[in-house]
Parts: structure tokens; C-alpha cells; sequence
């Protein structure tokens, strides 16, 4: 007991002279002694400032980025273009365009002679470095579609006969030489052309490897190839709704990978391509991760270019029996949900509400045709020798290509070479970066700086939410294809080929009205796909195959989150997306 009176007499006394000590320094100049604190001890609980994030396994984050250009059509490339770029219509859950009101005031048709439409941009719109979006956002754009090659559904901007700027850089008109009904489809995922108009490399360097700004609710923090990462924040500078989530993370990843960090909470939600094995993987995740299809905006399909050995029709379509359609489909989509979007038409895709296979009924390219093909090219001159065809001493040989090592088109593209060179065919496979390949390769032409012509091309077709664009973008002839030059003496109808102005290298002059009354509202779509479609199958300068289609896997930690617009998939609606409370 003594000790332990003695211990508080201690502590009290020492507690008086600290008082005192306190109260004698506040009347003093001379500072307090420093606070020594204890170690605080840290809690589970992540601080008040910590970022909310959703993180997404997706199958590849490789560039380029620009969703204008063929060679970058990718989820990943439509995912930043939807988070980071303003475009003027959007679609609808259903689909359908609609107007932007985070860009745009308005936009409408003001006049029919010439057909003119009326754009006004929304004051306070900017991009991220603080310039505005503005008229020249547009020119650039226009200027690009119309000259430069490899671009995605440029027929609607080779209209465009004049853009007549007002109100500071906030209003234009845009004059077109045809009435074009599908102008919704013009201006989406503008780019910043003050950044990108001088820049080193030009329109093809545009978006190689990044964003140089951004007009929309995100921007990058981060992009890093090598490790499979990019990392999305909100950006601070946009002038509407901001983003519910402070951060988006895209993650590369394997299908075992996806479904590992599914299963673990890393990630909340996976977009991808998958094959039957990773199918089953995400099945087997149970109920908690919901799976729906979500289909992209383009076609896998193998283009017999009329460029060549190939330009003779009857070579063509004896190549063109040789071709096992089915393997081909097999081989691209291995058991995955792909399987389900057979594409059996040209212009439409099996995504779309309209779709109806035209494919014929029997024959090639319905199923492989040897004997056909032994016909056709017996009568182009051609005779098998040593199990190989020949004509005056020569073999017939033809250049496969696929853009890059790019899935699933490279591992076509070895099987069609497999089935061509068991038929007799001398074949060279290719498989140059995707951008040569689009914006040299495949123009219609001489190949750039000596490179290989291509005979043969196994890549995705872009589709569009104006069938028609799709049409005429795809197979149809380069502007003034009925002008001749003085002393031409060549005739419409001699064969495809003369004006092309895509990468089939494709131009049928009796076919193109069909195709121009058709973009230009004067033909209905219906009766011109009814001309169009068996011409073009007869053509055999197309093999539709499927509409590669992507996994989408939700888990229940993330809300908001949908399969989004045909063809626009989920990240349409990123802005909207939070972590969800359990």
C-alpha cells in the first residue's frame, strides 16, 4: 500500500509542475519543447483520400490508339476512344444516334441545295491542355478522311465539298456535293488538331503509343506496354458530368490470368476475346460474375484482292473454290462465342437487327469446290504439274498477309496458306505491322518502297451504324470513278480494279450507281443490297467470315456497368461506373 500511495504522490506532483511548466512558457517568448508522440498504430482501413478504382482484364493494350485507322482496330482502341475523345452523336442503347449534348448545342440539317449541315459546339468545350474544341477539331478530321489511305469508313467525309467556319470557331457549316442521309455517322472520336496537325509523323503517327489531350470525362496517367497496363483517371478538366470512379485500370491479361483475377477481386470485370477454353474458365466462376457477348464493329473476313495473278476472274474464283470457308471459321474462332456470328453477307453484319445471310446456297464459298477450281483454271491457261499449278513455265503464286501477329487474323491466315499450297497453289505468307499493311500494302496500287504486293488479306472489315457508309467505304470506287482523262480509251464495265478506293482494291463501274444511290438516299437500302450482294459474291473478292464478338465478365463489386450500345460495348457508359457496396 505505501508503495503505491508513493507512486501517485510522484505522478501528481509530476503532473502540477507540467501544468505550471505550460502556463510559465505561454507567458514566455520562448517556445515549447517538441511533442514527442507515440507510433500510431495503422489500421486495416485504407485513408479517406485513397482512390476509388475499377480494374479490367482485357486480352491487349497494344497502339496504335487512332479509331480511324484500320491497322488500330482493337477493344482496347475503342475503349480509350469512348473515355477520352468527343464525339458528336453517340448511339442509344438501341442503337441509334443520338445527339451529344456534353459536346454539342446542336446539330442539323439547314439546308438541301446544296445539302448543308449545321454544327454549334458547346462554348465551354476544351481539351485537357485547355484549347477549345473547335472548327479546325473538325477540319482536320475531314482533311484526313479524304486523302489519306488505311482509314475506317471514309465515304460519307469524301461528300464533304466545304466546311465554312462562324462564331469564333464555334459553329460551322458543313456543305456536302450529295444529299447523305448517314451524316450522323460523320465526327465521332474527334482529335486535337492543334497537337496532332504539325506533329512529327504526320496523320499516320497520329496516336502511335498515347493521347496528346483529351476531350472527354478520363484521361491517361499512365501507359505502359511492357507491363500491360494502362491507368485511367478522371479528368479534371472536363466541363461536365466528372467520373464517378477516381480511376480506371486496364490490365493485360491471359485467359487463366482473367479469370484468376476475377476470382480474387484484382479485378472487377474482364472484356475480351475468348475460345472455348476460356469460356468454360469464366463459366466456372459460378454465379457471382455475370457473362454477356458484345459484339465488335467489324467482320473477319478474306479479301482475293483483283490485283496481279489474281485479277483475271477466272483465277480468282478458282483460287476462291479452293478456300475451306468453314476450317477458316474455325480456326479464328476455336469454340468461342465468335462461332455464333457466321457472317454469310457483305455489308451487314450478324450483330445487326437487320441481318440476312446472301451467301449462296451451295457451292464455294459456301464449301471448298476442287473440281470447280481445276475447271476455272485449266481455262485461264493453267496446267498441274508435280502437284503444282503452272502456266507458261510459271507457278501460280499469291502473297497471304495479315496485319502483324494480330488474332485471330495471323492464325488464319497460316491456315489458308496451309489449304492453298495443299491444293497446288505456291503461296508466300506475310505478316507485316498492321499499319504498313493498311496504308501501303493494301492501297490500291503500286506497293510503297518496293514492298510485296498482296494478293491474299486476312483482316477485319469495319461495319458502321450507316450500312450504306459500310457499302461504299468497302467496296466501292474512288471519287470522279466516271471522269476520264483525255486520250483514256478504257470502257466502263472492262473490270474491277481502275478507281478503287478501299482495301480490296475493288471498283465494278456497272455496280458503283447501285452503291452511290444507295449512300445518297436515292436508292433504298433493300433494293440495293438486293443488286449489290449476290455482285459481289460473284465477284469473289470477299469471303465474309464471322464477326469476332468479345466476353464481357462482371463481377458483383462493380455497378453501373453494361454491355452497352450494339457495337459500342460497355466503356460507353465508364462515367457512370462506381464500386459497388456488398
Amino acid at each position: 500500500m505505501r508503495t503505491t500511495g508513493g507512486r501517485a504522490r510522484v505522478r501528481l506532483l509530476a503532473l502540477v509542475f507540467a501544468v505550471v511548466a505550460t502556463v510559465l512558457a505561454s507567458c514566455t517568448n520562448t517556445p515549447p519543447p517538441p511533442v514527442v508522440s507515440s507510433p500510431v498504430v495503422r489500421t486495416s482501413t485504407p485513408p479517406a483520400e485513397t482512390p476509388s478504382q475499377i480494374s479490367v482484364s482485357v486480352d491487349d493494350i497494344v497502339g496504335g490508339y487512332n479509331p480511324h485507322h484500320l491497322a488500330d482496330q482493337s477493344t482496347v482502341t475503342s475503349a480509350l476512344a469512348q473515355m477520352l475523345l468527343p464525339s458528336v452523336f453517340r448511339p442509344d442503347e438501341q442503337g441509334e444516334l443520338q445527339l451529344d449534348e456534353n459536346l454539342m448545342v446542336s446539330a442539323e440539317v439547314t439546308a438541301h441545295d446544296p445539302f448543308t449541315v449545321s454544327y454549334e459546339i458547346r462554348p465551354e468545350a476544351a481539351w485537357s491542355d485547355g484549347a477549345p474544341i473547335a472548327v479546325e477539331d473538325f477540319v482536320y478530321l475531314v482533311d484526313a478522311m479524304k486523302s489519306q489511305p488505311g482509314v475506317v469508313d471514309a465515304a460519307g467525309y469524301r461528300l464533304i465539298s466545304g466546311i465554312q467556319p462562324g462564331a469564333g470557331g464555334k459553329q460551322l457549316d458543313v456543305v456536302f456535293s450529295e444529299p447523305y442521309p448517314g451524316w450522323r455517322t460523320l465526327f465521332d472520336n474527334l482529335l486535337p488538331a492543334h497537337l496532332l496537325k504539325d506533329a512529327p509523323g504526320g496523320w499516320q503517327g497520329a496516336l502511335t503509343d498515347s493521347f496528346p489531350a483529351y476531350g472527354g470525362p478520363f484521361a491517361i496517367k499512365t501507359l505502359d506496354k511492357e507491363r500491360g497496363e494502362i491507368v485511367l483517371e478522371r479528368n479534371e478538366r472536363y466541363w461536365e458530368k466528372p467520373a464517378a470512379v477516381d480511376r480506371i485500370v486496364l490490365r493485360r491479361a491471359d485467359q487463366p490470368g482473367m479469370a484468376a483475377a476475377l476470382r480474387s477481386g484484382t479485378d472487377q470485370l474482364a472484356l475480351a476475346r475468348t475460345d472455348a477454353t476460356g469460356m468454360e474458365l469464366l463459366s466456372g466462376l459460378g454465379e457471382d460474375v455475370e457473362l454477356h457477348t458484345v459484339a465488335r464493329p467489324y467482320v473477319a473476313t478474306t479479301l482475293l484482292r483483283p490485283v496481279g495473278v489474281l485479277a483475271d476472274d477466272q483465277v480468282r474464283a478458282g483460287v476462291a473454290a479452293l478456300i475451306d470457308r468453314d476450317r477458316l471459321i474455325e480456326e479464328g474462332t476455336r469454340g468461342g462465342p465468335s462461332a455464333g456470328f457466321r457472317a454469310g453477307a457483305h455489308v451487314l453484319p450478324p450483330s445487326d437487327e437487320d441481318y440476312a445471310p446472301t451467301i449462296p446456297r451451295s457451292g464455294s464459298p459456301r464449301q471448298p469446290q476442287p473440281r470447280k477450281a481445276e475447271r476455272l483454271l485449266a481455262a485461264a491457261g493453267y496446267t498441274r504439274e508435280a502437284g503444282t499449278w503452272t502456266r507458261d513455265g510459271q507457278p501460280l503464286s499469291v502473297v497471304v498477309a495479315s496485319p502483324g501477329q494480330q488474332e485471330p487474323y495471323a492464325s488464319m491466315a497460316e491456315e489458308l496458306s496451309r489449304q492453298l499450297i495443299a491444293a497446288g497453289v505456291e503461296v508466300t505468307t506475310v505478316n507485316p505491322p498492321a499499319r504498313e499493311l493498311f496504308t501501303s500494302l493494301l492501297v490500291p496500287g503500286q506497293p510503297a518502297n518496293g514492298g510485296v504486293a498482296v494478293d491474299i488479306a486476312v483482316v477485319p472489315q469495319p461495319v458502321s451504324h450507316d450500312p450504306a457508309s459500310t457499302l461504299a467505304s468497302s467496296y466501292g470506287c474512288a471519287p470522279g470513278w466516271a471522269e476520264r482523262a483525255p486520250g483514256d480509251d478504257t470502257e466502263p464495265g472492262d473490270g474491277p480494279g481502275q478507281a478503287a478506293a478501299n482495301t480490296a482494291a475493288y471498283c465494278d463501274e456497272v455496280l458503283q450507281p447501285a452503291i452511290d444511290g444507295v449512300l445518297t438516299g436515292e436508292q433504298p437500302l433493300s433494293e440495293g443490297l438486293a443488286t449489290t450482294e449476290p455482285a459481289l459474291w460473284q465477284s469473289n473478292v470477299a469471303i465474309p467470315l464471322f464477326q469476332p464478338v468479345d466476353t464481357l465478365a462482371l463481377t458483383r463489386s462493380v455497378a453501373g456497368v453494361s454491355p452497352g450500345p450494339p457495337m459500342a460495348g460497355p466503356f460507353s457508359s465508364a462515367v457512370d461506373w462506381t464500386r459497388a457496396t456488398r
